[in-house]
């Protein structure tokens, strides 16, 4: 399973490096931006560097070290959230307090953040059975989690933020914690939340644009229309590489979260379908390690890993296709973006880690 997910998660991110060089240096050429046409390029390939060398600290580490270690990591990783709303240290990109800045180089905490959750939550549930586990208990450890999550909602980014508690899902599951604890209070607030949002004018539009993206052609409706058309334009066997007309200026930043819109332009319905087994396969190897792993908390890390990274590449491209409204959510190994890049190598390393775990399980029993 190492072997296949290895290649599967180079494909991907050889693939995407071709769209990201492909879509920014023609909106360098086509604006007469004053800056190298491999500039994003060559950014991408640093913060990939970057995600090796971290993910060959955490493989030497393992993840029973990192389970160990989650309690301050996370303490770390809080911090790190309340950093953005630091003027001077915070950037502020669009209204919203993502950022952290120190020189050229930038990163976005709550990317890290989707995994020190998941890290902080299996830890503190190590060796507990659903059974025995009350709600004041389990109350107490939602609690805290529910801090950095809320954190990224003031920042604002609803995408992470849903990503971040929609990864604990498999985790409640597996470790048995009673339904009534949180399956109806999630029920609950979705609801009442959902109630509340749609009193408020500006969600009802953003509701109206997702529905009817034409209604809003230059404002939130320009992105989502341009993409069908995008993917449209592609239709069996694409326009060939290099061949897309709407990274030219009519799909803005194109190589971020909707790269996958130029992709399917350029290779059609054929070329995401090669796109969409690869992430197939690598569900297939991360669910494999998670049935295999030696350890219950091995199992239910492997299995919020590869959940969280399958559940960012489907909404990404349900974004792309229009069949979800926008949420922010970058195509994992394959689109623009440092932090997200390096995250995800360090939870695909954490995925390899439990599988060497069990190999060498099984080979000194042998």
């Amino acid at each position: 399973m190492r072997l296949l997910l290895v290649i599967c998660v180079a494909v991907i991110f050889a693939l995407g490096l071709m769209m990201v060089f492909n879509t920014s240096s023609a909106e360098v050429l086509d604006r007469a931006l004053d800056k190298s046409t491999h500039h994003a390029l060559f950014r991408q390939i640093a913060y990939a560097l970057v995600g090796v060398l971290l993910s060959f600290f955490i493989w030497k580490i393992g993840y029973d070290h990192l389970l160990k270690f989650s309690a301050p990591l996370f303490v770390i990783g809080l911090f790190f959230l309340l950093l953005v709303f630091v003027p001077g240290i915070g950037q502020v990109r669009n209204g919203a307090h993502r950022w952290i800045g120190i020189g050229n180089f930038t990163f976005q905490p709550s990317e890290f953040m989707k995994y020190l959750v998941m890290l902080y939550f299996i830890d503190a549930l190590s060796g507990r059975k659903g059974e025995s586990l009350t709600f004041f208990s389990f109350a107490k450890i939602a609690a805290v989690v529910a801090l950095p999550i809320l954190l990224v909602m003031v920042e604002p980014d609803n995408g992470s933020a849903a990503v971040m508690g929609a990864s604990l899902l498999p985790i409640f599951y597996l470790t048995g914690v009673k339904w009534k604890y949180w399956a109806l209070p999630a029920l609950l607030l979705v609801v009442l939340g959902a109630f509340v949002a749609f009193q408020l004018p500006y969600v009802r539009g953003r509701v109206e644009v997702y529905l009817h993206p034409e209604l809003d052609l230059k404002g939130k409706g320009h992105q989502p229309h341009q993409a069908k058309i995008a993917a449209g334009s592609g239709k069996m066997w694409g326009r060939g590489p290099g061949g897309s007309l709407q990274k030219l200026t009519y799909l803005p930043e194109a190589q971020n979260d909707y790269i996958a819109a130029i992709y399917a332009e350029e290779f059609g319905f054929i070329g995401v379908l090669g796109l969409l087994l690869l992430y197939m396969l690598v569900a297939y190897g991360g669910f494999s390690i998670a049935i295999k792993a030696k350890t219950v908390e091995g199992c239910y890390l492997a299995t919020a890993i590869t959940f969280l990274i399958c559940l960012q590449a489907f909404l990404n491209l349900g974004v792309v296709s229009g069949l979800l409204p926008s949420k922010g959510v970058n195509l994992p190994f394959f689109s623009q973006g440092g932090t997200s890049l390096i995250a995800n190598l360090v939870g695909l390393t954490m995925l390899l880690n439990i599988e060497r775990k069990e190999y060498a399980h099984k080979k000194n029993y042998s």
